[in-house]
């Protein structure tokens, strides 16, 4: 039987989210950079310990992860996606499954692997923002046949034995040069370094990071944005995209450096997780949609503003006439510029 061909093939790990809501008297939070009068740097979600601390709900989130949100982000826009990812022979992993499955991801390359369990993660959930607890099980990484090549392949987080699937990814981008690469890399792929996955870089279209990630992959403590961009663009993507979470972000296509602001918010953040990853797969959706960079970049935020209105990476992200909707109601402030003529109009 004939199958139209994948507009994006997400590759990465899938798992279920446990979201546990602490209530706001009971932890607090603390960063001590900014004591030291630092703008970036790490904060500390602080529990009593050792104690018993008080939860006010714990809520379920199946078939999520940064490249399992990319094909349900792509998807709901009207997009053909499938994901490639392993489960456990167990309840999760058909619960994850399902759950793909009534977001119309197509799930024919998902592997069911037995002896193991399907991944589970706890999200510290507390005010708006979360810390997760993450176990990526070692999974017998495989890619599977494809009769006819995606036009992109989105590649996101994986386990910390997963190099030598990297460098099968990378031998099928070269047989097959018409795919194009977006790279958002995970925890695991970050601490695997640039050396090491060189190739995958080279051969990245799109490569999206946030600020704090984008230091951590250049080993630096510097917040240069230009700098940064610069550095990242150098390992070999074509385009270059820094999130910087309610400041706004940035991108760099090897000419110009832009930076988009926020989508206002339509009502409080309730819940952050997924913010990156919405703006992340919209901007690559986009693309494969036929729209320029810059209008994926005006795209991008307002699925994330979207996101963190609900619990989860998943509940919130639009459909194309919802998304088109925000766009064309947006304020006249809500588009790219030019980077050096941003810094001016802000000093």
């Amino acid at each position: 039987m004939f199958k139209p061909q994948l507009d994006i093939l997400a590759i990465g790990d899938v798992t279920i989210d446990a979201f546990i809501h602490i209530a706001d008297k009971d932890a607090k939070i603390i960063c001590p950079a900014h004591k030291k009068g630092e703008a970036h740097g790490y904060c500390e979600l602080c529990l009593e310990f050792p104690d018993k601390v008080p939860f006010e709900s714990m809520t379920e989130v199946a078939g999520v992860g940064n490249s399992a949100n990319a094909a349900v982000s792509a998807a709901r826009l009207g997009l053909r996606a499938a994901l490639v990812t392993t489960v456990g022979n167990d309840a999760r992993g058909q619960t994850c499954i399902d759950s793909l499955k009534e977001n119309s991801v197509g799930t024919e390359y998902i592997h069911i692997q037995k002896n193991i369990e399907t991944n589970y993660h706890y999200a510290l959930w507390y005010q708006a923002d979360r810390t997760i607890l993450i176990n990526h099980h070692e999974y017998d990484y495989a890619l599977p046949h494809l009769a006819m090549p995606p036009r992109w392949i989105y590649l996101s987080s994986l386990a910390s034995n997963s190099f030598p699937y990297h460098m099968l990814i990378a031998d099928y981008l070269k047989k097959n040069p018409t795919v194009q690469l977006a790279f958002q890399p995970g925890t695991f792929q970050m601490k695997l370094g640039t050396t090491k996955l060189a190739e995958l870089y080279k051969m990245t279209a799109v490569f999206i990071v946030n600020l704090e990630e984008s230091q951590l992959i250049l080993n630096t403590n510097d917040a240069d944005v230009h700098l940064l961009l610069e550095g990242l663009y150098k390992l070999g993507p074509k385009i270059v995209l820094i999130t910087d979470g309610p400041k706004g972000a940035y991108m760099y296509d090897g000419g110009h450096t832009y930076f988009m602001p926020i989508y206002p918010d339509q009502k409080l953040p309730y819940e952050r997780t997924g913010c990156g990853d919405a703006f992340a797969s919209t901007f690559i959706s986009a693309l494969a949609l036929g729209k320029s960079p810059l209008e994926a970049l005006a795209w991008a935020p307002i699925n994330s503003m979207s996101v963190v209105e609900y619990i989860g990476a998943q509940e919130g992200l639009l459909n194309r006439p919802a998304l088109e909707h925000f766009l064309k109601k947006a304020p006249a402030h809500y588009k790219p510029t030019i980077y050096n003529s941003f810094l001016k109009k802000q000093s």
